[in-house]
């Protein structure tokens, strides 16, 4: 085979960022040198994984790499492999985009930062290993991949060591991430003894028909690992604290990048090692938490006052309907979930460039202390609405279209099973999008408009460097959203068959017929995937969603008109909840955080205190969460797997 050949690009993908860091570290001192070799290096990972388009994704080729050539022997697979379906070749796509545009934005955002050598060695590292642990083969490289990433990723919370609180988060990141890496080791080493094999297709085969204490035990252990990395509840206060803390550019691959292989870690261990998604109780599991991240993370956004820990929030809301989507183990399911976790890169990275652009020219993400930015950052102020109103779901850009596919599946999997619950999800999504929409106002007003303050009168547009990097996410925004027939026909459809072949990855790895031969009749067999789904501008489906709409907003207001019977109820109401009439003195205010929705948070004041009280930031609390999870997820694999 030629080293031309493309069945050696995902580990020449993988190998340039690494190399890339050490040529960064031996002769990187100079800026126009370490700049080219990091622009080098993302583009050329980049450019591996868009080869890979033709054969993988529109070929259906599952491409086998062993390294060194060497294949299994004596019925067991010995050696490092590398493996490339649909779904992992997405998944690379998305990562090494979001580093390309980091990139990119980082050579005149972090120009006046110190150690920048370590900084771009940091980054390639970062993201090599994560695109290792999507494209690898093997159980136990996959583990070492989620500590070269997780370390990384703390060293970069804390790259920026003298902004208030980055030690702090990059603390809570090692410890709670490092509760997570200990679980995907301790399942992997439980694996590995009961089957004496490392390899992902080999387990597939041999785990699913032998679930026992102790593959449940792994099981749970790995799914909290991988829960982890995604930062779903109960683990987003981490996400909060490391996007608040981190340079712009690195929140980008946090909130992109990390939260995605946390969610592929979970697709590959549910829908292929464990094989469990045709119980209806895991189906129940995933879009339980998934909804439960999707509202609670949201309701968090719009109390906080900071540009950056309200984007990270949002970031693990976008992710819940991520988890529900992929939880509902219908092929319309997964496409929309993985629909919306490619816009989720495009647009939250897009939004926390443009956090970082203000923080770049004001010094400041404080939402109280902004206002009037629109006038000195037209071009930034363009972007951030382009962001705002795809993460919000308004036509015609990419969040309109993927949300729009999970409200149809959430609705089509309750008409389908009868189950009522599931249009409960929809429901949540559609209230999430509300709150999101809302929480997005506020933000715009907050910052881009309204009195700019005497402080930031000499404040100019950033860079052209930060532009184009933003320009490339905002574009991309667009497209993917008016053209949505082409991103399902060539990424996420045949993403999603992959996942549904569970038999086709173990085969390309271990032989043909290598399933069959072990699972016997317990063999997953290749799935007719049906991606049948109603037109985005279909009449009848508007009326649909406009109606389970309108259910949602009535369920809201019914909780806040009965929250403010029962609390003033034989009480006198204060003059200051009056409604203005005019004629009041023409005063300026600036509309800032605790004024915009008051009157709904005021509404909903015991949930808020409630959650205040709950998210104490003390990072023992946060680790007895991780130790409780682990726990739950332990007694649900027990009783139910």
């Amino acid at each position: 085979m030629s080293i031309f050949s493309y069945q050696h690009f995902p580990v020449y993908a993988i190998m340039v960022l690494f190399l890339g860091a050490f040529l960064i570290a031996a002769i990187g001192r100079k800026a126009p040198v370490r700049h080219c070799l990091a622009v080098l290096a993302s583009g050329a990972s980049l450019a591996f994984m868009i080869a890979l388009i033709q054969p993988v994704m529109l070929g259906g080729e599952i491409i086998a790499y062993w390294m060194g050539n060497r294949v299994p022997a004596g019925g067991y697979a010995i050696g490092i492999a590398l493996e490339v379906d649909a779904l992992g070749l997405f998944f690379g796509l998305v990562v090494t985009l979001a580093l390309f545009a980091s990139v990119i934005y980082s050579i005149r955002y972090m120009a006046h930062d110190d150690n920048q050598e370590q900084y771009y060695i940091l980054l390639l590292v970062l993201i090599g290993g994560v695109l290792g642990l999507i494209l690898s083969g093997d159980m136990f490289n996959m583990y070492i991949m989620v500590e070269i990433m997780t370390i990384s990723a703390v060293a970069l919370t804390a790259f920026r060591h003298k902004v208030f609180g980055a030690l702090e988060a990059a603390f809570k990141y090692m410890v709670v991430g490092g509760i997570g890496s200990t679980c995907i080791l301790a399942g992997v080493i439980i694996l590995y003894a009961q089957a004496h094999t490392l390899n992902f297709a080999q387990l597939a085969a041999l785990i699913p028909g032998n679930l026992n204490t102790a593959t449940k035990v792994a099981f749970a252990l790995l799914f909290i690992g991988f829960s982890t990395k995604a930062f779903i509840v109960p683990f987003h206060p981490l996400a909060a604290d490391a996007h608040g803390a981190a340079p712009a550019s690195i929140s980008l691959l946090i909130s992109g990048v990390l939260t995605k292989s946390g969610v592929y870690g979970l697709i590959r261990l549910t829908y292929v090692l464990f094989q469990t998604m045709n119980l209806g109780t895991m189906q129940f599991w995933l879009v339980f938490i998934g909804s439960v991240s999707m509202f609670v993370c949201v309701t968090m956004a719009l109390a906080q006052h900071d540009f950056k820990r309200l984007l990270a929030f949002h970031s693990i809301s976008q992710i819940g309907y991520v988890l529900s989507a992929v939880g509902l183990c219908t092929a319309m399911g997964i496409s929309s979930g993985l629909y919306h976790a490619m816009n989720h890169t495009l647009f939250k990275g897009l939004l926390f460039l443009a956090a970082g652009a203000v923080l770049h020219e004001t010094g400041t993400t404080d939402l109280d202390k902004l206002g009037g930015l629109s006038k000195k950052m037209p071009h930034t102020t363009v972007l951030f609405l382009i962001g705002a109103a795809s993460i919000s779901g308004i036509p015609p850009f990419n969040g309109f279209a993927s949300k729009w596919m999970v409200y149809q599946a959430t609705y089509m999997k309750a008409v389908e099973s009868g189950n009522i619950g599931f249009l409960l999800v929809t429901i949540i999504a559609l209230v999430t999008s509300t709150l999101t929409l809302a929480s997005f106002v506020k933000v715009t007003q907050s910052v881009f408009f309204g009195q700019l303050p005497k402080e930031y009168e000499n404040v100019k547009e950033v860079p052209f460097g930060m532009r184009l990097a933003m320009g490339i996410l905002a574009l991309l925004c667009v497209l993917t959203g008016l053209f949505p027939g082409l991103v399902t026909t060539y990424l996420t459809e045949p993403a999603t068959r992959a996942v549904f072949n569970a038999g086709g990855y173990i085969n390309a790895m271990m032989g043909s017929g290598y399933a069959e031969s072990v699972m016997g009749a317990n063999a997953p067999a290749a799935q007719a995937v049906n991606f049948a789904e109603v037109g985005v501008w279909s009449p009848i489906s508007w009326l649909c969603i406009l109606m389970i709409a309108l259910l949602a907003i009535c369920i809201v207001a019914l909780s806040s008109k009965y929250d403010r019977v029962s609390e003033n109820q034989g009480a006198k109401v204060e003059g200051k909840y009056d409604l203005f009439f005019g004629g009041e003195r023409s005063v300026y205010s600036q509309v800032g955080g605790d004024d915009l929705f008051w009157g709904f948070k005021h509404n909903w004041r015991h949930y808020f205190g409630f959650m205040h009280e709950l998210h104490s930031g003390v990072v023992n609390d946060y680790a007895l969460w991780a130790v409780v999870a682990l726990a739950l997820a332990l007694l649900y694999a027990m009783i139910v797997l």
